[in-house]
């Protein structure tokens, strides 16, 4: 049985989307609901039994359910970047992780984990996944949240007992089906579809820095179909355990996100930028603290073995439009 958290969540959900395309139903889905929409994501998926998050902990130190794991994928955590509450961030993403790994220690089975881009802070150090350890305790998030995985990604260092495997993923911007839930939170792709539904416009910050037209602001923008592709191959292959990056590896501008997003809603190539796109000032807020250019580096999978082509900007948007314009959006 292989555990899937924040199985309702964007991610987990697709993930379990993949385990099942691949064949795989010996799934235990965990997660909490709450009041919102994720639970639409788990409606067309296969898998053995349901539990809430805060049931896992005394469920597994029963010896006969702890002996059916073979493996757990962790993306469940608080992910909301704007998160203000310090110990509700160190309790779901440090030490409810951390407890999660302690068990695939003990059992010797192999732990993926989400990390995040947001322990890179503003990139002063790169945006290496192939940096040293010290490297690595020099990095300065933006924010609690990015803390809250860095202490995590620390600390798994320092250990001398591990999972058989341990991989902590440190993922860029993810876009794709299932995202419907996370609102405000949801890619950009989702939101310049919709606000160009809308408004027939889509507003772009204007650039506050030298060097960087308006809307030119630059993300590792990745696809969930490669984002799942890449979690299956952590979880299955043998590499070497550590810090992975997950994009592409090659960054693109707000405004080619925007500009394809529109083209391939309206099927037509030829619509022009200028004709449904407007920039906006950036919030005062915002502007000491905007990432201007994310990019990972991707060497360290490649060596891991993982050879299959991403998918391009154009391409992923093109198909994730098809579920946004479809009846049912969902995987």
């Amino acid at each position: 049985m292989i555990i899937v958290t924040g199985a309702a969540g964007f991610i987990g959900s697709a993930f379990i989307w993949k385990l099942n395309c691949m064949g795989i139903t010996d799934i235990l889905a965990v997660d909490k609901l709450r009041d919102g929409d994720k639970w639409l994501n788990l409606r067309k998926r296969k898998y053995s039994d349901w539990m809430d998050k805060e049931l896992l902990f005394s469920w597994l130190e029963k010896e006969e359910n702890a002996k059916k794991i073979s493996g757990v994928v962790h993306v469940g955590a608080c992910s909301a970047t704007t998160e203000k509450n310090g110990d509700f961030l160190m309790s779901n993403n440090y030490e409810y992780t951390k407890t999660l790994w302690l068990f695939c220690a003990e059992r010797n089975i192999n732990f993926v984990n989400a990390s995040s881009a947001a322990t890179y802070g503003l990139g002063e150090l790169g945006y290496n996944d192939d940096m040293s350890i010290d490297d690595y305790q020099k990095l300065m998030p933006l924010n609690k949240y990015g803390y809250s995985k860095k202490f995590l990604d620390d600390w798994a260092f320092k250990q001398e007992k591990t999972p058989n495997q341990w991989i902590h993923v440190k993922f860029f911007n993810v876009y794709g089906p299932q995202e419907y839930h996370k609102e405000r939170m949801a890619s950009m792709v989702y939101h310049t579809f919709n606000q160009y539904s809308e408004n027939g416009k889509v507003k772009l910050f204007k650039s506050h820095k030298e060097g960087y037209k308006d809307g030119e602001q630059l993300r590792d923008f990745i696809y969930i179909k490669d984002v799942v592709d890449i979690l299956y191959f952590y979880l299955f292959e043998k590499i070497e355990s550590g810090i992975y990056n997950l994009g592409t590896g090659k960054a693109r501008s707000f405004y080619d996100l925007a500009l394809n997003t529109i083209r391939a809603k309206e099927n037509n190539l030829n619509i022009n930028g200028e004709d449904v796109i407007e920039f906006v000032p950036m919030p005062e807020d915002l502007r000491g603290k905007y990432q201007y250019f994310t990019e990972a580096t991707m060497q360290k999978l490649n060596r891991a073995g993982y050879s299959k082509p991403f998918y391009t900007l154009e391409e992923g948007i093109k198909d994730y439009v098809k579920y946004l314009s479809a009846e049912d959006s969902y995987l």
